[in-house]
């Protein structure tokens, strides 16, 4: 369970979409909480990945190294 406080004007607009729509507000916070949490382990796990290509524990390849390795070269 978790308890949030809201400025007036996000509640409101809150409010507003869900009596607009039918759904909780509940159900929006939820919708924009789990994408924004999505983004940011996307940004989080990028971060990490260029971390170890500056330290030379991992590399990058150039398309054309993929397109020969899965056989897609012209």
């Amino acid at each position: 369970m978790l308890a949030i406080r809201l400025p007036p004007d996000i509640e409101q607009r809150l409010t507003a979409l869900a009596k607009a729509t039918g759904r909780s507000k509940a159900f929006y916070v939820r919708q924009a909480l789990l994408e924004y949490l999505d983004d940011l382990e996307d940004v989080y796990l990028a971060e990490r990945e260029l971390e170890q290509i500056r330290a030379g524990s991992s590399r990058t390849y150039t398309l054309d190294e993929v397109e020969r390795e899965l056989g897609l070269a012209d």
